[in-house]
């Protein structure tokens, strides 16, 4: 059993409670790698923001379970040299989809975890996540449960349709299982393509727009559970320049189209204190390797494509925090 204590992390539950009444959301990075590591450390690090780094099932075994403990304990170290002397940075487990990897992620470092449901018959995902939050309370990790669900494709979560949260069941659900968060759809979706172009309407450029958010259901969930930490999962803008260049050198990505940033400043002035932005960064990673390898191809070193990734990440991270998601300096 290692604790995450241990390593120097935090859970989410100070961070939550001052990201609802401060009117900002924490930003939630996928991690797969450690280019992707280093970038959110420096971009959290610069702006002082908190930051939850999160890993998938499927990144936690690309990564090595092993390997990835220890690169965060690593990350919290590589953050105070950078001169944040109290780093507030959460390793989250990702959509979680059983008791046994929650708990192996408990038994191993981890400082907070989701356990998603969302699939299972009501009952079901209540008794699931309820299993879950006891066991993680004893070590004092935070759960993420999750109603409603959310169409689109990331690692292992594949849907074809997305389901609503329902405001009625939201205070049942958080009161019997005991979570400290709740992820819920109100029309994000996963993956760089998350509306099909029929869902779009078209600008005056012909360029998609995608249909807006269901704030009315988050306003009434709100009423419902006031207070209580939401999540946004599936929250990437999709950078349209990001596109344009993997398209330019050889990429083939059509109709890849996200969630406006205008609509998530508005949700992380709401009780969303936890935004999940994974695609942007594997678009801005992918955009700048492209690019290298496009215009030098006689390039090999890993660390001449790999780093301007990495420098174009960071670039994506910092203005997350700065200027969508409104976290820098809250983790002074």
């Amino acid at each position: 059993m290692v604790s995450y204590k241990d390593l120097g992390l935090v859970n989410t539950k100070e961070m939550f409670a001052k990201a609802v009444k401060g009117g900002y959301a924490i930003p939630a990075f996928n991690v797969n790698n450690m280019e992707q590591l280093q970038a959110i450390v420096q971009a959290a690090s610069e702006t002082k923001s908190p930051v939850i780094v999160q890993a998938s099932k499927g990144a936690r075994q690309y990564a090595n379970p092993i390997l990835l403990r220890y690169m965060l304990q690593g990350a919290v170290e590589y953050a105070k040299s950078l001169g944040w002397e109290k780093p507030q940075i959460v390793l989250h487990l990702d959509h979680g989809d059983t008791f046994e990897t929650c708990k192996d992620c408990i038994d191993s470092g981890f400082s907070s975890v989701m356990i998603d449901g969302s699939h299972l018959p009501y009952e079901e995902n209540i008794a699931l996540t309820k299993k879950v939050v006891e066991y993680a309370h004893q070590f004092g990790v935070t759960v993420e449960g999750e109603l409603g669900v959310l169409a689109g494709v990331e690692d292992e979560v594949v849907a074809e349709h997305h389901t609503y949260t329902r405001p009625e069941e939201v205070v049942d659900f958080a009161t019997r299982t005991g979570c400290d968060s709740l992820a819920i759809s109100i029309g994000t979706s996963h993956g760089a393509n998350k509306f099909t172009p029929e869902q779009c309407t078209r600008d005056e450029n012909g360029h998609l727009v995608p249909p807006p958010l269901r704030f009315d259901i988050l306003e009434a969930i709100e009423k419902e559970l006031p207070g209580f930490p939401i999540v946004l999962h599936g929250a990437s803008s999709v950078p349209q320049e990001e596109v344009a260049t993997i398209n330019k050198y050889g990429g083939a990505l059509k109709d890849a189209i996200g969630i406006p940033e205008e609509q998530l400043r508005r949700a992380a002035k709401s009780a969303v204190c936890k935004i999940n932005i994974d695609s942007d960064s594997r678009l801005a990673l992918t955009a700048a390797v492209r690019e290298v390898f496009a215009t030098k191809p006689a390039e090999f070193d890993p660390r001449k494509y790999l780093g301007p990734a990495r420098d174009n990440m960071k670039k994506l991270y910092k203005h997350k925090i700065e200027a969508v998601l409104g976290s820098a300096g809250k983790a002074e």
